[in-house]
């Protein structure tokens, strides 16, 4: 069953539009699905919708079909209570005044019936259950992500929307982190919503993936078919751009030029452009199997 969906969902700050017409499903049992782009794609403003944060220009944001802006109190408390979010810097997520046990039991009063202890949360995240009298500050950068994990489970959600979970950490707590992620999901059956820049993350949670680029989606598709084989030059290029030992790294296209205002917004960059490409905007539609790209030429050799 599907938990959370953006429908055609449009999302701008004032006047500014940053996702355009995003449609994208999220169920417990997808095996994780992911939203990738470079930065300023409009990935975090996607979550920050199907997490009630942000109000759709047009479109909905939805929990189990019901308009998330027009939950009543009801289910506004199931919905909070199914999903929770998992944000980038642990530090800015936690009250620097309350030591980290205050702050995961304040989140387990949120939950129905018997739950765990917060020792048990902590040891369920890899930590030692002593450092519940700590501050923020005084841990690692990892042990405090590790902690607003185990704050978000506090709650017994079906699902964690997760935004550039690891980007803040270093290579080796990152590594920590995604493996505790990844077992979270098989144990518990957890669903996940993965925003991210980084490709390997991908690879290593999710089943799906959502290619973003100037706030449209690209390409979707099983991770394996769209990150082994990409249909659209710009995940092509997303691809190229992940740094490999021994390769000589060349960037498609021109990579710093803003979207083009008419016909295809990536035809500035796209080393495929043709004449075609200035005047139609391409559609989604499908290339092969469950994948589908908004290219003239999906799918033709780069």
């Amino acid at each position: 069953m599907t938990m959370l969906s953006a429908d055609r969902l449009t999302l701008g700050y004032g006047r500014h539009r940053v996702v355009h017409d995003v449609s994208l499903d999220v169920a417990p049992d997808a095996g994780g699905v992911a939203v990738i782009g470079e930065s300023g794609s409009g990935k975090t403003t996607i979550a920050r919708a199907l997490l009630g944060l942000v109000e759709p220009v047009r479109g909905r944001a939805l929990f189990e079909g019901a308009d998330i802006a027009r939950l009543d109190r009801a289910g506004r408390a199931r919905y909070r209570a199914a999903v929770q979010p998992v944000f980038q810097d642990g530090g800015e997520a936690l009250d620097p005044r309350m030591r980290v046990g205050a702050s995961i039991e304040e989140a387990l009063r949120m939950r129905r019936g018997d739950g765990p202890t917060v020792a048990e949360l902590l040891a369920g995240v890899g930590l030692d259950p002593g450092l519940a009298g700590r501050r923020p500050h005084l841990l690692s950068g990892g042990q405090r992500q590790r902690v607003v994990i185990a704050r978000a489970l506090a709650v017994d959600p079906r699902l964690l929307v997760l935004d550039e979970p690891t980007s803040a950490l270093d290579v080796t707590v990152q590594a920590r982190v995604l493996r505790l992620l990844a077992g979270l999901r098989a144990e518990r059956g957890l669903g996940l919503l993965l925003i991210t820049h980084d490709l390997a993350v991908v690879a290593g949670l999710c089943a799906t993936v959502h290619v973003l680029f100037a706030g449209r989606v690209v390409e979707s598709g099983p991770v394996a078919a769209v990150l082994g084989s990409p249909a659209h030059p710009y995940t092509r290029a997303l691809r190229e751009a992940v740094p490999r030992l021994g390769a000589v790294h060349r960037p498609a296209g021109r990579p710093d030029a803003p979207p083009a205002a008419d016909g295809c917004p990536y035809r500035s960059r796209c080393p495929l452009a043709v004449d075609r490409c200035a005047t139609e905007p391409p559609a989604l539609e499908a290339v092969d199997g469950d994948r589908r790209a908004a290219c003239h030429r999906a799918g033709e050799p780069g």
